[in-house]
């Protein structure tokens, strides 16, 4: 894909808006490259396409994550991205020049991928601990994914060429995900798992919401919690449980939150609004004489979570083993709560938290699956860019 036949080239002026500034956009110079790639001789998946010119923009521009413009007929036929052939450790994971870009269904879009972020689920499908309902290998890993609509199925309506969009790629996380995940510079999506990009936030902060907040709000929903109600975030730093904290205040009205941490993280916890901030290393949240509506395990500690919470209420188990009243689910991916939640989102009241760390480079991905593995990041790991 990287070896070409002809190169035109041509200046053209391109606004360039970043949605975190409050300056106005920028009028700057340009270069449309025309090229046309050699027919594919190898990649992951055989795939016809036409003859049809690439057409790529490029700027000279610092500013905050802004897309690439791409149009249909634009579209190659390979593309780069991360793969692994057999399921193990990070060394599995390999970087492919020639990946089959996945072709569309009536019902979906393809998005040229700006950003992507990594969830726990991404590494426990890349061990293997969930063949039996896992896609094909080889399979370009990643769930979430924030970019720019290039293409359209007949079917869709509601998204059209240019939409700059965010969403869960996989409509169950562990039966049936994609084979084409969103590590890779293209990935085609169901219009329904999409949600338009709320406008103040940037491609890196938008790819790290929506696993995590759909897992944060279906929680919330399926344990009946509402207004006046009292709960226990454990794990309260991490992607998910930093969202379940926000959602709980400003979108469920709790009474009460309380969410454990390690040392460094407690005034991270109280930034987000939680008013008891618990020290695991130094206290055992079950001893509190308090109990709560609902306790919420990011963490896998249901045996212990069963102890703080009132008779009656209910403990959401996101992993490891299950103990009464507990109760697990995998998420759904929506669109449609994705919409709900971006005014939300739009007015500041919930905020994206990526892991200081990063965003890890495109080159990097190893890295942050490692980094992920730790435990230890604090909200989501993001990679950008995405070439």
């Amino acid at each position: 894909m990287d070896a070409l036949l002809s190169s035109t080239t041509f200046p053209l002026t391109r606004t360039i808006y970043s949605p975190s500034s409050d300056q106005p956009p920028q009028f700057i110079r340009t270069k449309i490259s025309t090229i046309r790639p050699k027919k594919s001789s190898q990649c992951m998946q055989k795939r016809a396409f036409g003859h049809n010119l690439a057409l790529r923009i490029s700027a000279n521009a610092q500013s905050a994550p802004s897309a690439e413009a791409s149009t249909s007929s634009s579209i190659p036929s390979e593309m780069k991205g991360w793969s692994y052939g057999e399921y193990g450790g990070v060394d599995v994971l390999k970087f492919e020049s020639n990946v089959a870009v996945p072709q569309l269904k009536e019902d979906q879009v393809l998005v040229k991928v700006v950003a992507a972020a990594l969830n726990p689920v991404d590494f426990k499908r890349r061990l293997g601990k969930f063949q039996a309902t896992d896609s094909p290998l080889p399979t370009v890993p990643g769930y979430d994914v924030a970019g720019v609509v290039v293409k359209v199925g007949s079917q869709v309506n509601g998204l059209k060429e240019g939409d700059e969009v965010y969403g869960d790629i996989s409509e169950k996380a562990l039966d049936g995900p994609k084979q084409f995940g969103s590590l890779a510079e293209y990935t085609a999506v169901e219009e329904k798992l999409l949600a338009l990009k709320p406008k103040n936030l940037d491609f890196v902060q938008a790819a790290g919401l929506p696993l995590a907040i759909e897992t944060a709000y279906e929680g919330l929903e399926r344990a009946g919690f509402s207004a006046g109600k009292s709960i226990l975030v454990l794990g309260g730093a991490g992607g998910v449980g930093s969202l379940v904290i926000q959602l709980a205040k400003h979108v469920f009205g709790a009474s009460k939150i309380a969410a454990t941490a390690s040392t460094p993280k407690l005034d991270f916890l109280t930034s987000l609004g939680v008013d008891l901030a618990i020290d695991y290393t130094k206290e055992n949240f079950e001893d509190l004489p308090e109990k709560f509506d609902v306790v919420y395990d990011s963490v896998g500690q249901c045996d212990r979570a069963v102890k703080a919470v009132k008779e009656g209420g209910s403990v959401v188990v996101l992993t490891g083993a299950v103990t009464p009243p507990g109760f697990r689910f995998v998420v759904t991916s929506d669109g449609e709560m994705l919409k709900k939640l971006n005014p939300f989102l739009e007015s500041g009241k919930v905020k994206p938290l990526v892991d200081p760390k990063g965003p890890f480079p495109f080159d990097k991905v190893k890295d942050a699956f490692s980094y992920l593995e730790t435990g230890r990041a604090t909200g989501k790991v993001v990679i950008y860019p995405i070439p």
